[in-house]
């Protein structure tokens, strides 16, 4: 049976770099006011540093972070839904193109911002691709160093796969709102992943109902550990 690790920041390896990161993707989705729910929201996780808006003549309306009524945020997803994988969903607050600002100290070979976006070395990732581990998208980032020489950092694009099980959510929990899917639940204290709904040809990827979650394979766990990559903590989640 295969067995799921939930990834994070190894606290240790951070103290031990003391490295300060700080950056915000070009574009992004706006948040959304919904009309259904009376909700203002957006999400994070949902990150797609490969994707250019550059060529988009309504390039701009992406650039500042900005609730909008449902019928506007739903015109502006439906520019960029071409230039996206397919059959992805585009949540308010979904970001688009490199990671943009400014970065000083050391790093390791794995590094997180915000614990939600995965920053890997190059040579760190070459070396995990050189292992067969399938679904690891590296993409520049815009960071700016203040050393000389500084390491060439890229983001991970972690594709948004496979579901929580509902028996870790709370009893009777409303369904997403027709109108604007939002979603509102908090981070279980016991998560079990839905078997059913979990991909077989990744081996990292996130919760697609809660992209917070960074979910690895045995595969991935073996080779970070075998190769002494450092910035990971594993965690094995249960599966129903």
């Amino acid at each position: 049976m295969s067995r799921f690790f939930l990834l994070d920041e190894d606290k240790a390896a951070m103290a031990k770099h003391g490295n300060e990161l700080d950056g915000s993707h070009k574009w992004r989705l706006p948040g959304v006011r919904c009309h259904s729910c009376g909700a203002t929201w957006g999400t994070v996780g949902h990150d797609y540093p490969s994707v250019d808006l550059s060529g988009l003549p309504e390039h701009d309306e992406f650039k500042r972070p900005r609730p909008e009524p449902f019928a506007e945020f739903a015109r502006l997803r439906e520019l960029v839904r071409p230039l996206v994988p397919p059959d992805v969903s585009l949540p308010p607050g979904t970001t688009f193109g490199p990671l943009v600002g400014r970065a000083s100290g050391s790093f390791g070979a794995i590094d997180w911002l915000g614990r939600i976006c995965l920053l890997m070395r190059r040579e760190a990732l070459e070396r995990l691709h050189a292992e067969g581990l399938r679904g690891l998208l590296g993409c520049r980032t815009e960071l700016r160093f203040r050393q000389k020489a500084p390491p060439e950092l890229l983001e991970l694009q972690v594709a948004p796969r496979g579901r929580l099980h509902p028996d870790c959510m709370p009893p009777g929990h409303p369904p997403p709102c027709p109108t604007c899917d939002r979603f509102s639940l908090r981070w279980p204290d016991e998560p079990i992943l839905d078997a059913a709904t979990l991909p077989t040809d990744l081996d990292l990827f996130r919760l697609g109902n809660f992209a917070t979650m960074v979910i690895g394979t045995e595969r991935f766990k073996d080779a970070v550990l075998r190769l002494e990559l450092d910035g990971l903590t594993f965690r094995e989640l249960p599966t129903r």
